[in-house]
């Protein structure tokens, strides 16, 4: 059951959608600064903690999978208390397992705190969709989307150069300080900035709860777009899972110059939502994602053949890796507001929804990177070949 309340804020903030845009997208950044910082790290951590290359990948597995988990359970949460409460608790959640990670003695408290880092985390990307929901549908929402990922997208370029520089100076756990200090400072940026955008209050019934997530399920469009969009982000996510040592230990690249291949990559995703924000007012977000699942599948393809052969070498790799990137800029910001345009009365769980079954499809891959890890790039580049090949099988069903 839903209750209206009188609100003026959410008014206010439609008409300034880069203020807007601006409050969401620190909001976002934390996210990727999570992962991507300690990116350079993952061999020292390994060689630090006494413990395997698949064991330190799983640092990055059990991220996603407590952000798949911990979105499931905060979108009923938004719907029920509003936006800003359940973020309040997240980000606590977020500073106090960060500054355990800080001082984890092995691999295994390591992994345990990354989780716990990472329910609290995912609070943010479920309130940053509901909130886009709460105000904007259809072209206006996937613009948005394009801009936030424009401001969210200095994280993935700097983060890794930051991690690395840190790591040089003065070590992995410091890395670890450094998100403690940035969750604190955006637990406050929220705190004063970030307006009430729910307006409805709708009671937490498991009945209602499950017969809402069986309606979602069963909601042809909104489970089409949602795989489009996670097997994409699964893609992304077993680069990201498999780049530190391919790029590092295969092709000797050093943990500073490590960033700046990372960092390539990130302005490819950014520069390709950008002129994705561009064309939707010339084209439906569902044209300009179907260029990008054909994309992604075609590039996914190739990258693998090139880790069978060893054709080409690093630059034939480093290119590979900037396309499908690219192609991701397409295939997010269109996937998500298709997606979410119908679910307006239940945007919180939606988004919850969304976000479990794409951070779940994405631990996935990377736990696959990790598990198959045989001292080669085959198993990044299969893993990702395989979300491409998923992703334009999504999109086509998505289609029709």
């Amino acid at each position: 059951m839903a209750t209206s309340l009188p609100s003026d804020d959410h008014l206010s903030h439609r008409d300034r959608p880069g203020l807007l845009a601006l409050i969401l997208g620190a909001l976002a950044a934390l996210g990727p600064l999570t992962i991507d910082m300690y990116l350079p790290s993952l061999p020292s951590i390994e060689r630090d903690l006494g413990t395997t290359a698949s064991m330190t990948q799983l640092t990055l597995a059990s991220y996603f999978a407590g952000l798949g988990i911990g979105q499931l359970g905060y979108g009923p949460v938004t719907d029920r208390f509003g936006r800003k409460r359940p973020l309040y608790f997240g980000l606590t959640l977020y500073v106090l397992a960060s500054a355990g990670c800080a001082l984890a003695p092995n691999a295994k408290a390591l992994i345990a705190l990354r989780f716990l880092q990472a329910l609290g985390g995912a609070a943010g990307p479920v309130v940053m969709r509901a909130v886009v929901r709460d105000l904007y549908v259809g072209a206006a929402a996937a613009r948005l989307l394009s801009m936030l990922i424009l401001v969210m997208g200095a994280a993935p370029i700097l983060a890794p150069l930051l991690g690395g520089f840190t790591l040089e100076i003065a070590g992995w756990r410091t890395i670890f300080v450094v998100l403690t200090v940035l969750g604190a400072a955006c637990l406050a940026l929220m705190a004063a900035a970030l307006p009430e955008t729910s307006t409805t209050r709708t009671r937490i019934e498991v009945r209602s709860l499950a017969r809402n997530v069986r309606a979602l399920l069963g909601h042809r469009s909104f489970v089409a777009y949602t795989l489009t969009g996670a097997f994409s982000q699964a893609g992304m996510f077993a680069y990201i899972s498999g780049s530190p040592f391919v790029l590092i230990n295969l092709f000797h690249v050093s943990p500073q110059r490590y960033g700046w291949f990372f960092g390539a990559n990130a302005v490819g995703f950014i520069a390709a939502s950008q002129v994705n924000h561009k064309l939707l007012a010339r084209f439906a977000p569902g044209r300009l994602l179907a260029r990008g699942t054909v994309a992604a599948a075609t590039v996914g393809v190739v990258l693998y053949a090139i880790a069978v052969t060893g054709v080409g070498g690093l630059p034939a790799v480093a290119a590979m890796l900037f396309g499908f990137l690219a192609s991701i800029g397409f295939i997010g910001p269109n996937a998500t507001a298709l997606a979410m345009e119908e679910q307006g009365a239940r945007a919180g769980l939606a988004s919850a929804l969304l976000g479990s079954i794409q951070f779940g499809i994405a631990a996935c891959a990377s736990s696959l990177v990790g598990l198959f890890n045989d001292g080669s790039m085959r198993p990044m580049a299969g893993v990702m070949a395989a979300c491409g090949a998923a992703t334009f099988l999504a999109g086509f069903f998505a289609r029709r």
